[in-house]
């Protein structure tokens, strides 16, 4: 789907996917809540002669567009419409407007289908397979309901005010006269009933952005201010506190290595994002061994969604644990969060989770024992499951230099940089309680791997770190930004940085709008791929921050405007999910087709390497 040419408005987790006018017309598009699609057809008839002057998103949550009749030089009728988006709520209203001399008349129809499918079925993952939604219709309201095979109930209701001159079985219809120089209102109501999670209120957009540095709030049309707007959209609210959803509008659901990565970068503006992601992560830790949805005892999930499909089983999203990155993420989140706050009460009040997370770590992740952290690329579960447990999670990410991929139990390069941070975290944690015994053996536990990695991945003749070792242990020789990240994580011998950072910088790694996933002399670089070639934002953002860490302040700052120009160059002011890795010209950079708009990870990254230029 194209969405520089559709628009999405998302509320917690409601989201609307419509056409350039607001319509839903088919395809993917339509209202979802947590998954579910609520209304698969939305659209307005207007009547002969209608032209679209002007389509425009002021907000993450609202549209406005203007519609106008025109006969010959000038505007005859002219139909405004705003839709507004909250939490299970979508507002439409026409103001139609005669700005003529002569009486008009304008014929309105609106027709709306529901079908309440799971949203993997609305993408085309799996045939719809259940009964069509029950239609009723009365003076005012038009309704649609839906029992699901789990026996949850699901409706819609479209409330008219005023009441439409005809109403039918999917229809409702409007015939306007005005005099010359009169207008009317028409307003539409769609109320979700949706008994699959409680919806608790969000911040404000005002208060949100008041949490921000002077330069986020001052930057009206800018790069930040719609990364700080977009932030506020992406939050999902649940008992436990706030967190990012990953993406709109596929992804507005908790993705463990999104979220983190997010709050993370968004430390220390608003650490109650870091706090409510991270307890909500913690209650979803795995407690046992569940192979469907790759669970073990101490894993933090991947990614929770609440559809139907998932919620009888037929996908393993409930939560699904198939990343191998998001538990020591979660432990290096822990220990960023309480140095930003300069507060140790959450370490102590998540104690058992970490404690579970370390135990995994150092247990079922490194099942033979060489203190690489690992997944078996083997364990792909009927289409259901990730291949690529790492955050290339592309089926083809992972390859030799002769192209080949690599097959076994693959242990990645960034999250051994992972293990290592957290290994480190603990030992803060264990001595924050007076326990040296233990945080000396985890300082260690944290030096062996340190030594073990730098001996067994640095290739010297391509001065950087091999992207993985293979299941035979074989180092996958390539260039890469997993090696950057790992300057993130401080992984790195001090006298080694410098060649890599040398590396980071040449024709093959950095694009001039940054790192590419994989360096364009390799065999699989691909300039328009996900991860063999194109440039994550994110992903260049996070090390930024290694670069900062080992002192290369220089190369940062001309790293972070090159992100900054490439956000403030996109016509909706967003940084892409992706761009492709083609070399930095006198032009723009070219798109990724499909790429999430907005994306969480990425709008963090706007405030990060904002703060960092002041």
């Amino acid at each position: 789907m194209d969405f520089q040419n559709n628009i999405v408005l998302k509320e917690n987790y409601s989201f609307l996917v419509a056409d350039a006018r607001g319509d839903i017309d088919g395809g993917e598009k339509g209202l979802y809540d947590r998954d579910t699609r609520f209304l698969s057809r939305y659209e307005w008839g207007l009547g002969g002669g209608f032209q679209t002057l002007l389509a425009h998103t002021p907000r993450p949550d609202t549209f406005v567009a203007h519609h106008a009749r025109i006969e010959g030089p000038e505007q005859k009728v002219a139909v405004v419409r705003e839709l507004t988006l909250a939490s299970r709520r979508l507002v439409d209203v026409l103001t139609v407007e005669n700005t003529s001399l002569e009486e008009q008349t304008v014929p309105l129809k609106l027709f709306a289908e529901a079908d309440f499918i799971d949203l993997f079925e609305a993408r085309g993952w799996f045939e719809p397979g259940h009964a069509p939604a029950r239609c009723t219709a009365d003076a005012d309201t038009l309704g649609f309901a839906y029992v699901a095979a789990d026996d949850v109930e699901q409706s819609i209701r479209l409330h008219f005010d005023p009441p439409p001159d005809e109403l039918g079985d999917g229809w409702a219809g409007y015939r306007i006269t005005l005099g010359p120089g009169a207008s009317t209102r028409i307003t539409v109501r769609a109320d979700m009933r949706n008994p699959v999670g409680a919806e608790l209120p969000a911040p404000s957009y005002e208060a949100w952005r008041s949490g921000f540095s002077r330069r986020a709030a001052d930057g009206a049309g800018s790069a930040v201010a719609q990364a700080v707007d977009d932030l506020r959209s992406l939050l999902l609210i649940s008992d436990d506190g706030p967190l990012p959803a990953a993406g709109v509008p596929w992804f507005v659901a908790a993705f463990g290595r999104d979220a983190l990565i997010t709050s993370h970068l968004l430390l220390p503006d608003h650490p109650e994002v870091a706090e409510g992601t991270l307890r909500y992560l913690a209650r979803l830790q795995a407690t046992r061994v569940d192979p469907f949805r790759a669970a073990e005892p101490g894993k933090i999930p991947h990614e929770m969604r609440f559809g139907e499909l998932a919620r009888v089983g037929t996908t393993p999203h409930s939560p699904y644990f198939g990343t191998v990155d998001a538990t020591p993420l979660f432990v290096m989140l822990l220990a960023a969060h309480a140095e930003a706050v300069r507060d140790g009460r959450l370490v102590q009040e998540l104690r058992p989770h970490w404690e579970a997370a370390l135990a995994w770590m150092t247990g079922p992740a490194d099942a033979d024992g060489d203190g690489f952290l690992e997944f078996e690329s083997a364990a792909q579960l009927a289409g259901a499951g990730l291949a690529i447990q790492s955050w290339k999670d592309s089926s083809d990410s992972m390859s030799h230099a002769d192209g080949t991929l690599a097959g076994g139990a693959i242990a990645v390069s960034e999250v051994q940089g992972y293990a290592y941070a957290a290994y480190r975290a603990a030992a803060g944690f264990r001595r924050r309680e007076g326990d040296e015994r233990r945080a000396g053996a985890w300082e260690e536990r944290a030096e062996a791997l340190r030594d073990a990695f730098h001996r067994r991945f640095w290739i010297d003749e391509l001065g950087t770190y091999a992207m993985a070792l293979d299941g035979d242990k074989r180092p996958l020789k390539v260039k890469s930004s997993d090696a950057g990240q790992l300057l993130w994580t401080g992984i790195v011998p001090e006298d080694v940085a410098p060649r890599l950072v040398a590396t980071l910088f040449d024709a093959d790694s950095f694009s001039g709008w940054g790192f590419r996933t994989l360096g364009a002399s390799e065999r699989r670089y691909n300039p328009v791929s996900y991860h063999n070639g194109s440039v994550w934002p994110h992903d260049t953002a996070l090390i930024v921050a290694g670069l900062l860490r080992y002192g290369f302040e220089a190369e940062a700052e001309r790293v972070a405007r090159a992100v900054l120009e490439l956000a403030n160059g996109q016509p909706d002011r967003r940084l892409p999910e992706l761009v492709a890795g083609y070399p930095r010209r006198d032009a723009p950079p070219v798109p990724y087709p499909v790429a999430c708009r907005p994306q969480a990870w990425d709008a963090a990254a706007v405030i990060f390497l904002a703060r960092l230029l002041g």
